[in-house]
């Protein structure tokens, strides 16, 4: 049987929606990835995470954006219920329970780190390529590179 080697990547949530601290008090540390509504972050998450996965929990849209936590994805794929729900913000008119257009995976938060906020991480040349340092890359999750995840490791220890 093939062993899979993991993925990373780096997730981003808003700190007023779920933070790192939401997460690790969560059952199980286990938090459900609800309202990505981009089609190339939910094909990230339908056709490349595998549980076990790791995850940099990153904070968005705060006064200090940046990676907060590691985490790792805990479950396959299923459909988002926030797509089906009209009281939510994620709801989507044109999704269907028979044939969901929006995904989620779990993810289990392991431990919260010191924030690694933008400035340092743009401040490292090896991590220039970083998908979240791109000019206008505005995904809530993005692929991260073996290497630059072993650099980032190195830098929270």
């Amino acid at each position: 049987m093939p062993t899979h080697s993991p993925n990373f990547w780096l997730m981003k949530s808003e700190p007023d929606e779920v933070s790192i601290d939401d997460a690790l008090a969560a059952p199980h540390a286990t938090v459900a990835w609800t309202g990505v509504r981009n089609y190339q972050a939910r094909n990230f998450m339908r056709d490349g995470m595998k549980v076990g996965d790791g995850v940099l929990f990153y904070h968005s849209s705060c006064p200090e954006p940046g990676i907060a936590g590691i985490a790792r994805v805990a479950s396959g794929i299923k459909p988002d219920p926030t797509q089906f729900d009209p009281k939510s913000p994620y709801y989507d008119a044109g999704a269907k329970p028979e044939d969901p257009r929006w995904l989620l995976v779990d993810v289990q938060a392991l431990r919260k780190t010191r924030l690694l906020a933008l400035p340092e991480l743009r401040a490292r040349p090896e991590l220039a390529d970083l998908v979240v340092l791109r000019k206008g890359n505005r995904l809530s999750i993005t692929p991260v590179e073996p290497a630059h995840w072993t650099i980032i490791e190195k830098m929270l220890a």
